[in-house]
Protein backbone atom coordinates (compact mmCIF):
# COMPACT_ATOMS: atom_id res chain seq x y z
CA UNK A 1 0.00 0.00 0.00
CA UNK A 2 1.57 3.33 -1.05
CA UNK A 3 2.36 5.82 1.69
CA UNK A 4 -0.04 8.78 1.93
CA UNK A 5 1.26 11.92 0.28
CA UNK A 6 0.98 15.43 1.68
CA UNK A 7 -0.86 17.73 -0.71
CA UNK A 8 1.30 20.63 -1.88
CA UNK A 9 0.85 23.82 0.11
CA UNK A 10 -0.99 26.63 -1.61
CA UNK A 11 0.37 30.14 -2.10
CA UNK A 12 0.93 32.19 1.06
CA UNK A 13 -1.89 34.54 1.97
CA UNK A 14 -2.02 37.69 4.08
CA UNK A 15 -4.50 38.66 6.80
CA UNK A 16 -7.12 39.46 4.12
CA UNK A 17 -6.74 36.04 2.54
CA UNK A 18 -5.09 37.54 -0.56
CA UNK A 19 -1.95 36.28 -2.29
CA UNK A 20 0.87 38.44 -3.58
CA UNK A 21 -0.51 37.93 -7.10
CA UNK A 22 -3.53 40.02 -6.09
CA UNK A 23 -1.15 42.98 -5.72
CA UNK A 24 0.65 42.70 -9.02
CA UNK A 25 0.04 44.70 -12.18
CA UNK A 26 0.91 44.53 -15.85
CA UNK A 27 4.25 43.54 -17.36
CA UNK A 28 6.78 46.35 -17.19
CA UNK A 29 7.88 48.12 -20.37
CA UNK A 30 10.77 49.90 -18.64
CA UNK A 31 14.40 49.07 -19.44
CA UNK A 32 15.79 45.84 -18.00
CA UNK A 33 17.56 46.68 -14.75
CA UNK A 34 15.71 49.98 -14.21
CA UNK A 35 15.58 50.86 -10.52
CA UNK A 36 11.90 51.77 -10.88
CA UNK A 37 11.02 48.08 -11.35
CA UNK A 38 12.67 47.21 -8.03
CA UNK A 39 10.60 49.92 -6.32
CA UNK A 40 7.42 48.47 -7.81
CA UNK A 41 8.34 45.08 -6.36
CA UNK A 42 8.90 46.60 -2.91
CA UNK A 43 5.51 48.36 -3.09
CA UNK A 44 3.81 45.07 -3.97
CA UNK A 45 5.50 43.37 -1.01
CA UNK A 46 4.67 46.18 1.42
CA UNK A 47 0.99 46.32 0.49
CA UNK A 48 0.72 42.53 0.70
CA UNK A 49 2.48 42.30 4.06
CA UNK A 50 0.42 45.16 5.53
CA UNK A 51 -2.82 43.57 4.36
CA UNK A 52 -4.00 46.63 2.42
CA UNK A 53 -7.20 46.11 0.43
CA UNK A 54 -6.18 46.87 -3.19
CA UNK A 55 -9.54 48.51 -3.94
CA UNK A 56 -8.91 51.02 -1.13
CA UNK A 57 -5.77 52.38 -2.83
CA UNK A 58 -5.73 55.30 -5.28
CA UNK A 59 -2.60 55.30 -7.45
CA UNK A 60 -1.77 58.76 -8.80
CA UNK A 61 0.99 59.85 -11.16
CA UNK A 62 2.06 62.46 -13.69
CA UNK A 63 4.38 62.09 -16.69
CA UNK A 64 7.72 60.33 -17.05
CA UNK A 65 9.22 56.86 -16.73
CA UNK A 66 8.35 56.89 -13.02
CA UNK A 67 4.75 57.78 -13.72
CA UNK A 68 4.37 54.65 -15.83
CA UNK A 69 5.24 52.51 -12.80
CA UNK A 70 1.74 52.36 -11.24
CA UNK A 71 0.64 50.26 -14.22
CA UNK A 72 3.03 47.57 -13.02
CA UNK A 73 1.58 47.01 -9.56
CA UNK A 74 -1.84 46.71 -7.90
CA UNK A 75 -4.01 46.44 -11.00
CA UNK A 76 -7.13 46.16 -8.81
CA UNK A 77 -6.62 49.64 -7.34
CA UNK A 78 -8.02 52.95 -8.57
CA UNK A 79 -5.60 54.86 -10.80
CA UNK A 80 -5.29 58.29 -12.38
CA UNK A 81 -2.45 59.45 -14.62
CA UNK A 82 -2.53 63.26 -14.55
CA UNK A 83 -0.78 66.08 -16.36
CA UNK A 84 2.97 66.61 -16.03
CA UNK A 85 3.70 67.92 -12.51
CA UNK A 86 0.03 68.12 -11.53
CA UNK A 87 -0.34 64.88 -9.57
CA UNK A 88 -0.51 66.67 -6.16
CA UNK A 89 -3.69 68.51 -7.18
CA UNK A 90 -5.38 65.30 -8.27
CA UNK A 91 -4.25 63.58 -5.07
CA UNK A 92 -5.61 66.39 -2.90
CA UNK A 93 -8.99 66.21 -4.58
CA UNK A 94 -9.15 62.43 -4.31
CA UNK A 95 -8.26 62.38 -0.59
CA UNK A 96 -10.70 65.14 0.33
CA UNK A 97 -13.48 63.47 -1.65
CA UNK A 98 -12.85 60.09 -0.01
CA UNK A 99 -10.76 60.14 3.15
CA UNK A 100 -10.92 56.33 3.43
CA UNK A 101 -8.65 55.87 0.41
CA UNK A 102 -4.93 55.28 0.77
CA UNK A 103 -3.38 57.74 -1.68
CA UNK A 104 -0.18 56.51 -3.32
CA UNK A 105 1.50 59.11 -5.52
CA UNK A 106 4.38 58.02 -7.75
CA UNK A 107 6.48 60.74 -9.35
CA UNK A 108 9.96 61.38 -10.68
CA UNK A 109 12.63 64.00 -10.19
CA UNK A 110 11.49 65.87 -13.29
CA UNK A 111 7.77 65.54 -12.55
CA UNK A 112 8.39 66.72 -8.97
CA UNK A 113 11.44 68.99 -8.85
CA UNK A 114 11.04 70.79 -12.18
CA UNK A 115 7.60 71.29 -13.73
CA UNK A 116 5.80 70.16 -10.57
CA UNK A 117 7.83 71.96 -7.92
CA UNK A 118 5.08 74.48 -7.11
CA UNK A 119 2.49 71.80 -6.47
CA UNK A 120 5.02 69.74 -4.51
CA UNK A 121 5.63 72.70 -2.18
CA UNK A 122 1.97 73.13 -1.29
CA UNK A 123 1.35 69.41 -0.89
CA UNK A 124 4.20 69.16 1.64
CA UNK A 125 3.05 72.12 3.72
CA UNK A 126 -0.54 70.85 4.03
CA UNK A 127 0.39 67.43 5.46
CA UNK A 128 -2.16 65.68 3.26
CA UNK A 129 -2.43 61.94 4.05
CA UNK A 130 -0.49 60.52 1.09
CA UNK A 131 2.42 58.24 0.41
CA UNK A 132 4.46 60.23 -2.12
CA UNK A 133 7.24 58.23 -3.81
CA UNK A 134 9.85 60.04 -5.88
CA UNK A 135 11.77 57.69 -8.17
CA UNK A 136 14.90 59.82 -8.44
CA UNK A 137 17.46 59.09 -11.18
CA UNK A 138 18.78 62.61 -11.78
CA UNK A 139 17.94 62.65 -15.49
CA UNK A 140 15.01 62.99 -17.88
CA UNK A 141 14.80 59.40 -19.07
CA UNK A 142 12.04 59.98 -21.64
CA UNK A 143 13.89 62.81 -23.38
CA UNK A 144 17.34 61.23 -23.72
CA UNK A 145 19.04 61.87 -20.40
CA UNK A 146 19.36 65.61 -19.77
CA UNK A 147 20.19 66.59 -16.16
CA UNK A 148 17.20 67.04 -13.87
CA UNK A 149 16.93 69.51 -11.00
CA UNK A 150 18.12 66.83 -8.53
CA UNK A 151 21.37 66.10 -10.39
CA UNK A 152 24.36 66.72 -8.15
CA UNK A 153 26.83 69.49 -8.87
CA UNK A 154 29.72 68.03 -10.87
CA UNK A 155 27.90 64.84 -11.79
CA UNK A 156 28.73 63.81 -15.36
CA UNK A 157 26.30 62.88 -18.11
CA UNK A 158 26.85 59.90 -20.37
CA UNK A 159 28.33 62.32 -22.93
CA UNK A 160 30.92 63.48 -20.39
CA UNK A 161 29.37 66.90 -19.78
CA UNK A 162 29.45 67.98 -16.11
CA UNK A 163 26.42 69.43 -14.35
CA UNK A 164 27.13 73.02 -13.32
CA UNK A 165 24.01 73.71 -11.25
CA UNK A 166 23.42 72.86 -7.57
CA UNK A 167 20.74 70.24 -6.87
CA UNK A 168 17.38 70.57 -5.17
CA UNK A 169 17.34 68.33 -2.10
CA UNK A 170 13.73 67.13 -1.98
CA UNK A 171 14.14 65.65 1.50
CA UNK A 172 15.44 68.90 3.01
CA UNK A 173 12.66 70.81 1.28
CA UNK A 174 9.94 68.41 2.47
CA UNK A 175 11.17 68.57 6.09
CA UNK A 176 11.37 72.36 6.06
CA UNK A 177 7.91 72.71 4.53
CA UNK A 178 6.06 70.44 6.95
CA UNK A 179 5.94 66.85 5.70
CA UNK A 180 5.67 64.52 8.69
CA UNK A 181 7.49 61.42 7.40
CA UNK A 182 10.53 61.97 5.20
CA UNK A 183 12.89 59.22 4.11
CA UNK A 184 15.52 58.46 1.54
CA UNK A 185 16.45 55.04 0.26
CA UNK A 186 18.06 53.24 -2.65
CA UNK A 187 16.13 50.98 -5.01
CA UNK A 188 18.84 48.37 -4.57
CA UNK A 189 18.45 48.19 -0.78
CA UNK A 190 15.59 45.73 -0.49
CA UNK A 191 15.58 45.41 3.28
CA UNK A 192 15.67 49.11 4.10
CA UNK A 193 13.15 50.13 1.45
CA UNK A 194 10.67 47.39 2.39
CA UNK A 195 10.65 48.41 6.06
CA UNK A 196 10.33 52.08 5.16
CA UNK A 197 7.36 51.48 2.85
CA UNK A 198 5.51 49.42 5.44
CA UNK A 199 5.99 52.16 8.03
CA UNK A 200 4.83 54.72 5.47
CA UNK A 201 1.56 52.84 4.95
CA UNK A 202 0.89 53.10 8.71
CA UNK A 203 1.51 56.88 8.79
CA UNK A 204 -1.39 59.35 8.55
CA UNK A 205 0.13 62.46 7.03
CA UNK A 206 2.42 63.37 4.17
CA UNK A 207 5.06 60.70 3.59
CA UNK A 208 7.76 61.75 1.13
CA UNK A 209 10.20 59.03 0.12
CA UNK A 210 13.07 60.08 -2.13
CA UNK A 211 14.32 56.83 -3.65
CA UNK A 212 17.51 56.91 -5.69
CA UNK A 213 16.65 54.76 -8.69
CA UNK A 214 19.44 54.45 -11.28
CA UNK A 215 18.60 54.92 -14.96
CA UNK A 216 20.51 52.08 -16.63
CA UNK A 217 20.24 53.71 -20.05
CA UNK A 218 21.34 57.29 -19.34
CA UNK A 219 22.78 57.59 -15.82
CA UNK A 220 24.50 54.41 -14.62
CA UNK A 221 28.04 55.17 -15.72
CA UNK A 222 31.27 56.27 -14.02
CA UNK A 223 30.99 59.91 -13.02
CA UNK A 224 27.26 59.72 -12.23
CA UNK A 225 26.21 60.22 -8.61
CA UNK A 226 22.94 58.37 -9.21
CA UNK A 227 24.49 55.11 -10.44
CA UNK A 228 24.39 51.70 -8.78
CA UNK A 229 28.15 51.81 -8.17
CA UNK A 230 28.10 55.29 -6.63
CA UNK A 231 25.23 54.44 -4.29
CA UNK A 232 26.93 51.26 -3.11
CA UNK A 233 30.10 53.23 -2.30
CA UNK A 234 28.47 56.34 -0.77
CA UNK A 235 25.27 55.06 0.87
CA UNK A 236 25.37 56.25 4.50
CA UNK A 237 22.48 54.65 6.42
CA UNK A 238 21.55 56.44 9.62
CA UNK A 239 20.02 53.39 11.30
CA UNK A 240 18.69 49.90 10.82
CA UNK A 241 14.94 49.90 10.40
CA UNK A 242 12.53 47.43 11.92
CA UNK A 243 8.79 47.77 11.47
CA UNK A 244 6.33 45.88 13.65
CA UNK A 245 2.68 46.12 12.48
CA UNK A 246 0.00 46.68 15.09
CA UNK A 247 -1.61 43.33 14.31
CA UNK A 248 1.56 41.40 15.21
CA UNK A 249 3.22 40.68 18.55
CA UNK A 250 5.36 43.72 19.31
CA UNK A 251 7.68 41.88 21.68
CA UNK A 252 11.08 42.35 20.03
CA UNK A 253 14.59 42.06 21.39
CA UNK A 254 16.28 45.44 21.18
CA UNK A 255 18.51 47.64 23.29
CA UNK A 256 16.51 50.68 24.50
CA UNK A 257 19.74 52.66 24.79
CA UNK A 258 20.55 52.37 21.10
CA UNK A 259 17.08 52.20 19.56
CA UNK A 260 14.45 54.87 18.94
CA UNK A 261 10.88 53.60 19.06
CA UNK A 262 8.19 55.58 17.19
CA UNK A 263 4.54 54.62 17.62
CA UNK A 264 2.66 55.09 14.35
CA UNK A 265 -0.93 56.25 13.93
CA UNK A 266 -2.39 52.73 13.75
CA UNK A 267 -0.44 51.47 16.75
CA UNK A 268 2.39 49.97 14.72
CA UNK A 269 5.97 50.47 15.87
CA UNK A 270 8.86 51.81 13.83
CA UNK A 271 12.12 50.93 15.52
CA UNK A 272 15.33 52.58 14.41
CA UNK A 273 18.59 51.12 15.63
CA UNK A 274 21.15 53.91 15.64
CA UNK A 275 24.13 53.51 13.36
CA UNK A 276 25.08 57.16 13.73
CA UNK A 277 25.41 58.25 17.33
CA UNK A 278 23.19 61.13 18.39
CA UNK A 279 20.86 61.18 15.37
CA UNK A 280 17.18 61.51 16.29
CA UNK A 281 14.69 61.49 13.37
CA UNK A 282 12.17 63.37 15.54
CA UNK A 283 14.46 66.43 15.55
CA UNK A 284 13.57 68.61 12.54
CA UNK A 285 16.53 70.99 12.88
CA UNK A 286 18.93 68.13 13.46
CA UNK A 287 17.72 66.37 10.32
CA UNK A 288 18.21 69.48 8.18
CA UNK A 289 21.67 70.05 9.64
CA UNK A 290 22.79 66.47 8.97
CA UNK A 291 21.51 66.61 5.39
CA UNK A 292 23.50 69.79 4.78
CA UNK A 293 26.64 68.18 6.21
CA UNK A 294 26.25 65.07 4.08
CA UNK A 295 25.83 67.04 0.86
CA UNK A 296 29.24 68.65 1.30
CA UNK A 297 30.94 65.30 1.86
CA UNK A 298 29.39 63.43 -1.05
CA UNK A 299 27.51 60.98 1.19
CA UNK A 300 23.93 59.95 0.45
CA UNK A 301 22.09 59.72 3.77
CA UNK A 302 19.47 56.98 3.75
CA UNK A 303 16.86 55.96 6.29
CA UNK A 304 14.00 57.75 8.01
CA UNK A 305 15.32 61.30 8.12
CA UNK A 306 12.37 62.85 9.95
CA UNK A 307 9.12 61.62 11.46
CA UNK A 308 6.34 63.28 13.46
CA UNK A 309 3.44 60.96 14.20
CA UNK A 310 1.54 63.53 16.29
CA UNK A 311 0.99 66.44 13.90
CA UNK A 312 -2.60 66.85 12.59
CA UNK A 313 -3.14 65.98 8.95
CA UNK A 314 -4.85 68.21 6.41
CA UNK A 315 -8.01 66.13 6.82
CA UNK A 316 -7.94 66.74 10.59
CA UNK A 317 -7.36 70.47 10.09
CA UNK A 318 -10.40 70.79 7.83
CA UNK A 319 -12.63 68.93 10.33
CA UNK A 320 -14.15 66.79 7.61
CA UNK A 321 -17.07 64.55 8.49
CA UNK A 322 -16.33 60.87 9.02
CA UNK A 323 -18.25 59.74 5.94
CA UNK A 324 -16.43 60.34 2.64
CA UNK A 325 -17.72 63.51 0.97
CA UNK A 326 -18.16 61.58 -2.28
CA UNK A 327 -20.78 59.35 -0.62
CA UNK A 328 -22.95 62.14 0.82
CA UNK A 329 -26.27 62.89 -0.89
CA UNK A 330 -26.58 66.12 -2.87
CA UNK A 331 -28.96 67.57 -0.29
CA UNK A 332 -26.13 67.58 2.29
CA UNK A 333 -23.37 69.04 0.14
CA UNK A 334 -25.23 71.55 -2.03
CA UNK A 335 -26.70 74.69 -0.41
CA UNK A 336 -30.44 75.17 -1.05
CA UNK A 337 -31.59 77.90 -3.45
CA UNK A 338 -32.70 80.17 -0.60
CA UNK A 339 -29.19 80.23 0.89
CA UNK A 340 -27.62 81.01 -2.48
CA UNK A 341 -30.14 83.82 -3.05
CA UNK A 342 -29.28 85.26 0.35
CA UNK A 343 -25.56 85.27 -0.51
CA UNK A 344 -26.18 86.93 -3.87
CA UNK A 345 -28.40 89.58 -2.30
CA UNK A 346 -25.70 90.36 0.26
CA UNK A 347 -23.27 91.07 -2.56
CA UNK A 348 -25.48 93.49 -4.46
Amino acid sequence: MPAPTTPPAGPRTNRLGLTVVDYRGGKTTLCAGCGHNAISERIVEAMFEMGVQPEQVAKLSGIGCSSKSPAYFMSRSHAFNGLHGRMPSVATGAVLANRTLLALGVSGDGDTASIGIGQFVHLMRRNLPILYVVENNGVYGLTKGQFSATADLGSRAKSGVANELPPIDLCAMAIQLGATFVGRSFSGDKRQLSAMLRAAVAHRGTVMLDIVSPCVTFNDHEGSTKSYAYMKDHDAPLHELQFVPAYEDITVDYDPGTTIDVTMHDGSHLRLKKLEEGYDPRDRVGALTRLAEASTGGDVLTGVLYVDSKAPSFVDTLNLVELPLATLPEAQVRPPRAVLDEIVDALR
